[in-house]
């Protein structure tokens, strides 16, 4: 267990982020998992920017890694495109 006060704040702090960083994790995997069982193309391409949006916040907070935001968003926007 912490002894040092600095030690303690580090854990409340570092808990407080692991639960905001989670939230807005699940957040952009809910979205990510409604724009792929869309079948209708103009609800797709509103849904687009959004979750785009989304995961770039993710990857600039470094919640997921730059590349996989890349992989994601490339496939997400292939799935748009293939909508009739």
């Amino acid at each position: 267990m912490a002894n040092h006060q600095s030690a303690k704040k580090r854990i409340r702090q570092s808990e407080k982020r692991r639960l905001h960083n989670k939230y807005y994790a699940k957040t952009t995997r809910n979205a990510v998992k409604k724009l792929r069982l869309t079948t209708e193309k103009e609800v797709a391409q509103e849904l687009l920017p959004k979750v785009s949006s989304l995961i770039d916040k993710l990857a600039k907070r470094n919640i997921i890694h730059k590349n996989k935001a890349a992989n994601l968003k490339s496939k997400l926007t292939r799935h748009v495109n293939k909508l009739s």
